[in-house]
């Protein structure tokens, strides 16, 4: 990423004395030490030694292909044209040509593939989304149709019959770019958006199968050519079930055999905040035909197998994201002179930089984490403790790391001054895709609640619990002792507060809900950190890594919320400025 050329001096106008080079990147692979450690201890040797040049070869067209294509395609959004210049209905979306480029190259790198053709067993998990950590900061969000061709293919592969396997499947996980489809993920309509239960989307059935009618009120990706949706089912007199147990899971291709949308309409493409090369539509179903997938009724549990991947997409895509946005603050640290001094000179600085390094690596490690247990899980290798830690840590993984990658991506275009606000440095950029990691796949609030309910159905808190200790059990270095005992506290805080909050009400334990996920997220990252840094001192005789651990440590790591006796009254007299009673604090939450 560089600054905009400057234009040539002119005879008529002073001549500067400086310019400020811009941040440069080397190879995303080798210049990151904090990913190559992480896969060094993960990964067998004769493992990592054959996918090193592969992983190699990525950082490098990172830098020398994919960016520039990334830039282009940012610089033509796509663009619906409705009629063709007969008048004709066509609703044709336009993307721009390194948009299409984007496609091939990940056909090529096989960065669906990887997950599904399973060579290295339960490491291709781990293999595949190394890859797309590579590629995602520099492709324009192409990632997002990756991620639903990934979750798409997860969901037949789970739950679809021997056609669409031998069809949709076969597409979304080949390697050849002249058959690679992706996929869209068309859930959210107007009544509700993580709020599934009110979809209005119906399905008719008639001598050909079925055909749906609805209106989806956002569905990225739209240009792909297949997508997965949920619809009710109609009986005989119209009359479709309601609520969310009356929704089945659906396929569709989005283009008939003579190559025109099938029965869609696009209304519009969503002017959005970020993601800008993205083509996001509003579009409506009339008739369009469709397949199911499992059996009716069972949509929701259907989707989840999709859902649990997208969201780990999501997981990839903020610790990426803070990746290379503290990439290009170190380089520029290293070019920029204030005060006598380069940045990298100055200690608040250095002090800064050090925090957000800190954060990125704690993201990284709860991501590699969820890699391993979500490989095991797949292929069959995972115990019903690790997969029921795999579901509770999802969605809480999702929910921290997309607000970190805000922050620290905020924190980093403040680093760079002015500069940081400046269109054409391309830095803004960041900071607007950034923002929708929060929302895309469930809402950190959305997601909170439902790690409560993997708690509650799957069992999952005894199983996390047991491998959080585990972890720290097994820490022996001298160094390592104030990280455990600050660990071992929190696990006790967080052990407490469903029984305690259950006591107080149910109301208090959903108020609580996002501090709880934060606290699961901070402390299995605290012990994950800690699990490494015993590794590098061991391994490498490097501290490093320690240092990630004591500054992660800065931070409570159980930021337990219990509402006020008065709970709900309280809490609705603040969020909507109104008179309330004096409370009284239990004496739980003084601790």
């Amino acid at each position: 990423m560089n600054f905009r050329d400057c234009p040539p001096d002119r005879e008529d106008l002073p001549v500067a004395s400086f310019f400020q080079d811009g941040p440069q990147l080397g190879n995303q692979y080798d210049d990151d030490r904090a990913l190559r450690d992480g896969l060094r201890r993960r990964l067998p040797a004769d493992v990592l030694a054959a996918l090193e040049p592969d992983l190699r070869a990525m950082g490098a067209r990172t830098i020398s292909e994919i960016i520039p294509l990334g830039n282009a395609a940012e610089a033509q959004p796509p663009r619906l044209v409705p009629y063709d210049p007969w008048g004709r209905r066509i609703d044709q979306i336009d993307v721009a040509p390194a948009w299409t480029a984007l496609e091939r190259i990940a056909a090529e790198e096989g960065l669906v593939a990887i997950g599904y053709e399973r060579r290295q067993a339960e490491w291709s998990r781990l293999y595949q989304f190394v890859k797309l950590y590579l590629f995602g900061p520099s492709s324009a969000t192409y990632t997002c149709p990756l991620a639903m061709a990934d979750g798409a293919a997860r969901a037949i592969e789970v739950h679809g019959d021997a056609a669409l396997k031998s069809r949709a499947y076969r597409h979304l996980t080949t390697r050849d770019p002249g058959k690679f489809w992706t996929s869209g993920q068309w859930m959210t309509e107007r009544p509700g958006g993580s709020d599934v239960g009110r979809t209005e989307t119906v399905a008719r059935r008639d001598a050909n199968g079925y055909g749906l009618y609805g209106t989806k009120w956002f569905t990225s990706a739209t240009t792909s050519q297949m997508a997965l949706t949920l619809a009710r089912i109609e009986d005989a007199h119209g009359n479709a079930a309601t609520g969310s147990r009356g929704l089945s899971l659906f396929y569709l291709e989005t283009r008939n055999p003579s190559g025109q949308l099938d029965r869609i309409l696009i209304h519009r493409l969503k002017d959005k905040l970020g993601t800008k090369a993205l083509p996001t539509a509003e579009l409506s179903l009339e008739g369009t035909r469709a397949q199911l997938v499992g059996q009716p009724g069972d949509g929701v549990r259907n989707i989840a197998a999709m859902i649990n991947v997208t969201r780990i997409h999501n997981v990839m895509g903020a610790v990426s994201g803070m990746r290379r946005a503290i990439a290009l603050a170190r380089d520029y640290a290293g070019r920029r002179e204030a005060f006598g001094k380069l940045l990298n000179e100055h200690p608040l600085h250095v002090e800064t930089l050090a925090g957000l390094q800190a954060e990125f690596e704690g993201g990284l490690a709860l991501f590699l984490h969820l890699l391993e247990l979500m490989g095991r899980e797949e292929c069959g290798r995972a115990t019903a403790e690790q997969t029921a830690v795999l579901r509770l840590l999802t969605p809480v993984a999702k929910l921290y790391t997309a607000k970190q990658a805000i922050a620290v991506t905020s924190e980093v275009l403040e680093s760079f001054g002015g500069a940081g606000y400046v269109e054409d440095t391309g830095l803004p950029r960041m900071l607007r895709d950034a923002q929708v990691l929060s929302i895309w796949e469930g809402t950190t609030n959305i997601l909170s609640l439902d790690a409560l309910r993997a708690i509650e159905k799957e069992k999952a808190f005894e199983p996390w619990l047991a491998q959080v200790t585990e972890i720290i059990e097994r820490l022996q270095h001298p160094g390592l002792e104030e990280p455990v005992a600050r660990i071992r506290h929190a696990l006790q805080r967080i052990s407490r507060f469903l029984p305690k909050a259950l006591e107080m009400g149910e109301e208090v334990v959903m108020a609580g809900a996002r501090g709880f996920a934060f606290s699961l997220a901070r402390t299995t990252i605290a012990a994950l950190l800690a699990q490494q840094a015993e590794w590098s001192m061991r391994t490498d005789n490097d501290g490093r890594a320690l240092l990630a651990v004591l500054h992660w440590l800065r931070q409570d790591l159980a930021p337990l919320v219990y509402s006020m006796p008065h709970g709900p009254l309280c809490m609705r007299a603040l969020a909507l400025d109104e008179a309330a009673p004096l409370p009284e604090v239990p004496a739980e939450a003084a601790h």
